[in-house]
């Protein structure tokens, strides 16, 4: 029979497929016509590579499929079923498919096997391009011992790749829909404009990766020694680095062991994914807190029993039909140390934060000059705020990490501002490269450490080390320069009254 493949060097219409491992090069052409062929490919081991760009799914078979399946006589009666449902040209291959199955047409699946039906395809070489697809995990059909034994490995594995705890949310987050909603029409998010720029694939994410069903969330502490954080926030002429920025970038070492978690569930089971580590919109804290990985702070950040909330998430999303992860119960009870132990009052409520005020915010994200009310209220803190955890009592239970990429580097666990102000920008680039201080720029760095050398009253050097940058390149560091000599009492010139 004529079919709508090319394969190998290409041949058309061959009764029996070699296996497409054993050809030179793999192209598929599928173009939708008014008869569907009666058609369908399953594989025993069908390793993909799917990166979204939200208009196209790009797809790299890594593995060939192994059998190509040609049924004849069972596409009639879906065809008919799906003309008169007006049905996709996905969900007619995906029809034929089970039609053949109840009618034990082919040869029987073993474990590993798995189908791709597609309505279009572009492409050549080894890869494709696909408008729309579905998958079928012929490894997990609806058995839930399968499903169970394989969550228990994931878990397993995530542990062996370093993370602390893994757990397992499905993607229902209506129930927080309608606060995030809110909190962004109060305009809590400041200039984060990526908050709400994706409508709501945030909060279903389903929307930002169609057919995802499940949510595997890991959390990896990242406290990695140092100088003690009171200490630092004790002496006015240190700088204060977030705890968690002392180190290698967070967002390349949990990747890198989150896409090897990923890349071993698909050896065990072919699945549709995508990894994140706090780069999409993803409500990474809520499906944390549905996995039972802890429950959320005051502060809004993740709370554990055995770890408090000094840790990085992230998630895998798949496709897979895995056995959920209770939800913990919430231990904060009647206390709130957290809300008066910020410095600029940006906890403006219970789970309530508002980005604007927060420290955070001002020395991360914020792009343009810091509101002058808040600079005395910075004090030596330039890059993050960890206050609101520092003061939290589930942090006694706090644990260090065992990932030599979150040992502080470059003494940023307790750097003096004056020695960190005189940077030139080339050295700012050297030493923060790998780092995740490095997407701020020096211009912002510069930034920060003259608001904080502007409290650093009594600190020698500190006037000394502000009058050499009066006349800085930037406007922006200019004026907190300027803003830092009047803290000390040191006027404008008078050009510039």
């Amino acid at each position: 029979m004529q079919t709508d493949f090319q394969i190998g060097s290409g041949k058309k219409g061959v009764g029996a497929f070699r296996p497409f491992h054993e050809a030179d090069a793999v192209t598929l052409e599928v173009f939708l016509q008014t008869c569907f062929k009666k058609l369908a490919c399953m594989g025993e081991s069908i390793k993909i590579k799917v990166i979204y760009d939200y208009s196209r799914i790009f797809v790299r078979f890594d593995q060939g499929i192994c059998r190509t399946l040609h049924f004849s006589g069972v596409a009639k009666a879906p065809q008919k079923a799906a003309a008169e449902g007006r049905l996709s040209g996905a969900e007619v291959s995906d029809q034929i498919d089970r039609q053949a199955r109840r009618q034990g047409t082919g040869q029987p699946l073993s474990h590993g096997q798995g189908g791709i039906f597609i309505e279009q395809v572009h492409g050549g070489s080894r890869t494709v391009i696909i408008n729309r697809m579905s998958l079928g995990h012929d490894f997990l059909s609806g058995r839930q011992d399968e499903l169970a034994s394989l969550a228990a490995n994931i878990k397993t594995w995530g542990l062996e790749l370093g993370f602390d705890e893994v757990g397992i949310a499905d993607t229902n987050l209506r129930d927080v829909e309608p606060g995030f909603q809110a909190w962004l029409d109060a305009g809590c998010h400041g200039q984060m404009d990526y908050m709400y720029k994706h409508g709501l694939k945030r909060t279903r994410p389903e929307a930002l990766v169609p057919g995802t069903r499940r949510v595997v969330s890991v959390r990896m502490s990242y406290l990695g020694g140092g100088e003690s954080p009171a200490a630092v926030l004790g002496d006015a002429g240190k700088a204060y680095v977030s705890r968690y920025a002392l180190g290698r970038d967070y967002h390349k070492v949990l990747r890198s062991r989150l896409q090897r978690l990923a890349d071993r569930i698909s050896a065990e089971a072919p699945h549709g994914y995508r990894v994140f580590v706090d780069s999409a919109p993803v409500m990474e804290v809520a499906l944390a807190e549905k996995a039972g990985l802890g429950w959320r702070g005051k502060h809004t950040l993740l709370l554990s029993r055995q770890a408090g909330s000094f840790f990085f998430l992230g998630e895998i999303y798949t496709d897979l039909p895995l056995p959920v992860d209770a939800a913990v119960s919430a231990h904060c009870g009647d206390c709130s140390a957290c809300i008066p132990a910020c410095p600029t009052g940006a906890i403006v409520a219970p789970y309530k934060v508002d980005a604007r005020r927060c420290i955070s915010y001002l020395t991360i994200e914020l792009k343009e000059a810091i509101p002058e009310e808040f600079r005395p209220l910075i004090g030596n803190r330039i890059y993050g705020c960890d206050d609101c955890q520092l003061v939290c009592p589930w942090n006694r239970f706090a644990r260090h990490s065992t990932v030599s990429d979150f040992t502080p580097r470059h003494g940023l666990d307790g750097a003096g501002l004056v020695e960190l102000f005189l940077w030139s920008k080339v050295i700012f680039e050297e030493r923060m490269t790998g780092s995740p201080i490095y997407r701020i720029g020096y211009e912002r760095w510069s930034r920060n450490i003259a608001v904080a050398l502007g409290n650093a009253i009594g600190v020698p050097m500190a006037v000394s080390a502000l009058e050499a940058r009066r006349n800085d390149p930037s406007p922006m560091v200019r004026e907190h320069v300027l803003w830092a000599l009047r803290q000390h009492h040191i006027p404008r010139p008078a050009a510039a009254v």
